[in-house]
C-alpha cells in the first residue's frame, strides 16, 4: 500500500467486540489497511493471540476496545449484547461511531427476544441495549465475501452493502470504510429503515452490485419470514 494511499484512507483507531466470523474478518481486513485494532470477545483477550498474531491487532478486553476509539463494531449474537457491561459506552465520547453488524436468529440461537418480535429492528433494539446511537452495517454479507470479494471502486459488480443509520456523519464514515475495504455503500435511511436489511429480505446474503441492492431495498417486507421469527 502506497504513502498516498495510506493518507487517503486515514488510518483510524478502531475497537471490535465479537471475534466470531464478522469480527475476525473484520478484523483482519481493518488491520491490513493500516488500521489500529483491537478486537475483544466474551473469553478474554488470551484466547485471541492467535489472531491478533496472523491479523497484526491487539487482543484486549472490551473495556479496552472502546476505550480512545474513533469507530467501535459490536458484532456478538443478537442476545449477547444484553449480557455487555453495563455501562460500557458511558465514558466513550459521542463522536464515537458505533456500528452494529448483529442479526437476529431466534430460532437457532437467540431465543425470543420481545420487542423484536413485536416489531422493533434489530438495531434499534442494539442501540437502547447499549444506550448509544448505532449504524448498521456489515450484516448482510457472509465473512468468505467481506475476506476476499472487495473491488476497486467502479469495477464491474461491485458488492454494495446497505447502511442505515440516523447520524450523517457516522453513516458517512463507515460508507468510507466500506468503500476502503472494497465494496460498494448503498445509504439505506434511518436506523428503523434497517429492517430492510434484516435477515429474510431480499438483500441479505445475495451479494448483489448497487443497482440491485437499491431495488432489493425497495421491495423488502416488513413483514418477518417464519424462519426468522420466534415460535
Amino acid at each position: 500500500m502506497s504513502e498516498h494511499e495510506n493518507a487517503e484512507r486515514h488510518e483510524r483507531k478502531i475497537g471490535i467486540i465479537g471475534s466470531g466470523h464478522i469480527g475476525g474478518t473484520l478484523a483482519r481486513r481493518l488491520g491490513a489497511l493500516g488500521h489500529d485494532v483491537a478486537i475483544a470477545n466474551s473469553r478474554g483477550p488470551q484466547t485471541l493471540s492467535a489472531l491478533a498474531a496472523e491479523a497484526k491487532v491487539q487482543a484486549a478486553n472490551v473495556e479496552e476496545a472502546v476505550r480512545g476509539k474513533d469507530l467501535i463494531v459490536v458484532t456478538i449474537p443478537e442476545k449477547a449484547v444484553a449480557e455487555l457491561p453495563k455501562g460500557l459506552f458511558a465514558q466513550v465520547p459521542e463522536s464515537v461511531v458505533v456500528v452494529d453488524t448483529c442479526n437476529y436468529y431466534p430460532k437457532e440461537r437467540d431465543g425470543r427476544i420481545d420487542a423484536i418480535e413485536g416489531g422493533m429492528t434489530e438495531s434499534r433494539w442494539v442501540s437502547r441495549q447499549i444506550d448509544r446511537p448505532v449504524v448498521k452495517a456489515f450484516n448482510n454479507i457472509g465473512f468468505s465475501k467481506l475476506l476476499d470479494g472487495g473491488l476497486p471502486p467502479g469495477s464491474p459488480g461491485r458488492i454494495a452493502l446497505p447502511i442505515a443509520g440516523d447520524d450523517p456523519a457516522a453513516k458517512a464514515m463507515v460508507i468510507k470504510l466500506v468503500d476502503d475495504l472494497g465494496f460498494d455503500a448503498v445509504d439505506a435511511g434511518g436506523l428503523d429503515e434497517s429492517w430492510r436489511q434484516q435477515p429474510g429480505t431480499p438483500a441479505y446474503l445475495h451479494n448483489a452490485d448497487i443497482t440491485m441492492v437499491k431495488r432489493q431495498l425497495a421491495e423488502a417486507s416488513p413483514i418477518r419470514k417464519s424462519e426468522f421469527m420466534a415460535n
